[in-house]
């Protein structure tokens, strides 16, 4: 059984009100995490931040915060199936996480992902390569744990088994020891940039590496701790585990960006019903799961005369994957916390998602038009980046100048800054900058 009282605890213990509250309701410290997370700058700015096609192109695709309150939603649902499921196992109800926790997991989970997708994550890892580098998942933790609003030490404050929940990847970055060719190479003003090998591991960063082991895992034994952080052997930029709670938010993470983002590409004619047919309902087809014998109905409604239709398809394919959520042990930890994992049902149901996941990474991710604005975002990061940590005192904000001035790795100042732009922010101030007869004196940074 799960000791919830070491769950619910916080990092900085002295906040009276969760003490007072806690006696009203077990769930109540994570209702707190939940509002948090939804009321601070972090979580706003994901509303103009790319999740994978441009913000401004239109209004109705969707960008990291519609993305974030979608993977929520089905975070939810899988506990919700996975409930109903167990109903009559008392040692699998107890683990499931409750709605607050759940929820305050997954919305919080892309908080630390820069402007420009993932082509802004791959920049800020090319400039930080001498300095710790950077990865989306890694600066969330960094950003609940130390830098929001909340706390002058502690970020947000949020509670254990949310911060467990959120560490998706828990292996710090100097851990996998890569290795990137010289950033020199880039330097050339005549040289385009090219950032393909500056891909980052999946990891915590180095700088919250001790909160994770001497706080947030202090409640797993040193033999869980030291397996739970081991690097995949088959895919060396990735941790081989994850916690149960992270497994929920990761399945919820996988359907939201094949599902949803399939919605999208559809809505927007980016893809055929010819390129569907060939590429994913042939393979769907020969799987041996529930999905085959309703697949075909699901191709015409998604390609169907409106979006009313499109919706219905949308609909049964994320039921179809919620309902097939289950709970695997895996039999090599003694916390129920790690050795539990959830999972949909079968082999092929796993491949079946992928074959749509794939579908949406070849036919819109991997395209030109997705790729050039992919590039157009990493140089803004990166020129940016080399202004602003050349010319600090005199471009810098003066808070972030002060934290700047203090701070013993300046680059993760500057990197901190620039990873909390929007898209927006990022390209207004590119253009301050740069293009002649842009910006003024009044504009406020």
């Amino acid at each position: 059984m799960l000791d919830h009282q070491l769950l619910e605890t916080r990092v900085n213990h002295t906040e009276t009100q969760d003490n007072d509250w806690n006696s009203h309701s077990r769930d109540i410290a994570y209702q707190i995490d939940r509002a948090r997370i939804i009321h601070s700058a972090s979580f706003r700015r994901l509303q103009a931040k790319t999740q994978i096609l441009g913000i401004g192109d239109s209004d109705f695709y969707r960008t990291r915060l519609t993305h974030s309150l979608e993977v929520a939603q089905l975070g939810f649902g899988i506990t919700e199936s996975l409930k109903s499921r167990y109903k009559s196992n008392p040692e699998y109800l107890d683990l499931i996480p409750s709605q607050n926790v759940i929820e305050s997991i997954c919305l919080a989970h892309d908080i630390g992902h820069p402007a420009f997708g993932h082509g802004g994550e791959v920049a800020l890892n090319y400039c930080m390569t001498k300095d710790g580098g950077f990865e989306g998942n890694g600066q969330t933790l960094r950003i609940v744990s130390k830098l929001a609003e909340y706390t002058p030490e502690n970020g947000m404050n949020l509670t254990r088994r949310t911060l467990l929940g959120l560490i998706k990847y828990p292996v710090p970055y100097s851990k996998f020891n890569k290795i990137y060719p010289p950033t020199e190479n880039n330097k050339n003003l005549h040289t385009p940039l090219q950032l393909s090998e500056y891909h980052p591991p999946k990891c915590i960063l180095d700088t919250e590496a001790d909160l994770f082991t001497s706080w947030v895992a202090s409640i797993f034994t040193k033999d869980d701790l030291e397996k739970f952080m081991t690097i995949n052997p088959e895919k060396p930029n990735k941790p081989l585990y994850t916690s149960f709670d992270s497994s929920i938010m990761e399945l919820a993470d996988d359907i939201s960006y094949g599902i949803h983002d399939l919605e999208d590409a559809v809505a927007l004619r980016l893809v055929t019903e010819s390129q569907w047919k060939n590429q994913v309902l042939s393979q769907i087809s020969e799987l041996n799961i529930e999905l085959t014998h309703h697949i075909e109905q699901i191709s015409s409604l998604l390609f169907g005369a409106n979006n009313k239709e499109r919706k219905h398809a949308i609909s049964k394919l994320v039921r179809y994957f919620l309902k097939k959520a289950q709970i695997h042990k895996k039999n090599l930890f003694q916390h129920p916390l790690l050795d539990f994992t959830a999972t949909l049902e079968t082999e092929d149901d796993v491949k079946a998602l992928g074959i749509i996941q794939k579908f949406v990474v070849d036919n819109v991710i991997k395209q030109p038009e997705i790729q050039i604005l992919d590039y157009k975002g990493q140089k803004i990061v990166v020129e940016l980046f080399e202004v602003l940590s050349n010319n600090p005192k005199q471009l810098l904000p003066k808070s972030t100048f002060e934290q700047y001035e203090k701070s013993e790795n300046k680059n993760r100042v500057i990197c901190d800054y620039i990873s909390g732009m929007t898209d927006a922010y990022a390209a207004r101030l590119y253009h301050k900058l740069f293009t002649p007869n842009m910006g003024s004196v009044f504009d406020r940074l």
